[in-house]
């Protein structure tokens, strides 16, 4: 499976985290330009929250952390900016794109905007089905190594009944009818070509423009947590999805190091300017590195040294937000999600204070996780101990995370 050559960076002009990349490989492209109404709420359905975090968030970084995906573009309204950055600032994307006035002309103004990245695939998915398994987007992907396209499917298993001024006119029979998901996977410049050869058309799917195009569209299974949200009783099965199909878990974790000579010390991955430095094998950040720890014990995979042994050299003067993110991702591959997470400084100085915010950022920044989920706190010993006489600094740290019953 080809992917493109990209990276994460910081754009310069913004400091936002974005994604940058050469060409090639697959990209996912979440539509969320609805206005959501029959849902309720109060606000467009794809910006309602669901333990606490939006839904087009959460269709965005179901796509965002498969590792076949290198990357994701989203479409919104005109007027939903505000709305979008706050759902969504946590998390790698480019700027939003503007739709139109039907799902099909918002999906070709999505496409058109990827044209010069040039990916070679493309899944087009709904924001109204935040649940997306990765299992899902490995079947899409394996079938677009010979297929141009392809769907998600479900079996139809009720009688289908035809129904003309209230009452029963028919029978309908379902063989080989199935209910159609997203996110649906194409060659990209097949199906760009489609949507501007076919667009002002009305068309209730992409697979449907695919199939007027020419594509050959092939069938993959679907799965039934994909369910869209559509009207307010949707919420309550979403409700009862996130807490019948996982469980809470907590993980601890604590570390020290000594402090010596330095300009600087790194904590929570900011440098924080001071008259010694923490020593380490890495860049001692201590407070990455409880809560490291903390997001491998809620998993159960070990310490940071399991993974990162201080006797490999590679690791030396490393990074510590390698590490936190290396954890995430762990997280992320059993389908599980970070709760939130909070981390205690034990010092006398330097001051925390001050830098509070920006730890925060960053740390929700390496996770990929909103603001709101991130605590960082400090305490002192009252001059008592080794970080009572300045010798070093201690953190602790507790994550509580969301991950999939294992059944088996």
């Amino acid at each position: 499976m080809a992917r493109a050559k990209h990276v994460k960076m910081r754009a310069p002009e913004t400091g936002k985290m974005i994604m940058r990349d050469s060409g090639g490989g697959t990209w996912g492209l979440v539509v969320a330009a609805g206005q959501g109404e029959r849902a309720g709420g109060g606000l467009p359905k794809q910006y309602r929250r669901l333990a606490g975090e939006a839904i087009v968030a959460r269709a965005a970084a179901a796509l965002l952390h498969h590792p076949g995906i290198d990357g994701v573009a989203v479409v919104i309204a005109p007027g939903q900016g505000d709305l979008y950055r706050q759902a969504c600032a946590h998390l790698p994307l480019p700027d939003p794109v503007e739709g139109g006035a039907a799902r099909q002309e918002s999906v070709r103004l999505g496409l058109e905007s990827l044209a010069l990245r040039r990916p070679e695939r493309v899944l087009i998915h709904d924001a109204a089905r935040p649940f997306l398994p990765g299992a899902v987007i490995d079947r899409l992907l394996e079938t677009l190594d010979h297929s141009p396209a392809a769907l998600p499917v479900l079996p139809v298993v009720d009688t289908l009944k035809r129904v003309e001024a209230g009452t029963i006119s028919a029978t309908v029979d379902r063989t080989g009818l199935v209910r159609a998901q997203t996110p649906q996977g194409f060659h990209f410049a097949s199906i760009l070509q489609g949507h501007r050869d076919h667009a002002g058309q009305s068309l209730t799917d992409d697979a449907a423009l695919a199939e007027r195009a020419g594509l050959t569209v092939t069938a993959v299974a679907g799965d039934e947590s994909l369910f869209k949200i559509t009207r307010p009783e949707d919420f309550e099965r979403a409700a009862r999805h996130l807490s019948s199909g996982f469980e809470t878990r907590t993980g601890a974790g604590f570390d020290v190091h000594r402090l010596g000579a330095g300009d600087h010390v790194m904590l929570c991955g900011v440098a924080i300017p001071h008259d010694q430095g923490l020593l380490g094998h890495s860049d001692a950040d201590v407070a990455l590195h409880a809560l490291t720890d903390a997001l491998l014990g809620a998993i159960a995979a070990g310490d940071i040294g399991a993974h990162f042994p201080p006797s490999e050299a590679q690791w030396r003067g490393a990074a510590s937000d390698r590490f936190l993110a290396h954890a995430a991702g762990l997280l992320r591959a059993q389908g599980g999600e970070i709760i939130n997470t909070d981390v205690t400084l034990i010092c006398e100085r330097p001051k925390i204070g001050p830098h509070r915010q920006a730890m925060r950022a960053r740390i929700a920044d390496i996770l990929e996780i909103s603001i709101d989920r991130v605590s960082v706190k400090a305490t002192t010993t009252e001059r008592l101990g080794f970080t009572g006489r300045a010798e070093g600094i201690a953190a602790q740290a507790s994550a509580s995370v969301r991950v999939p019953i294992d059944h088996g």
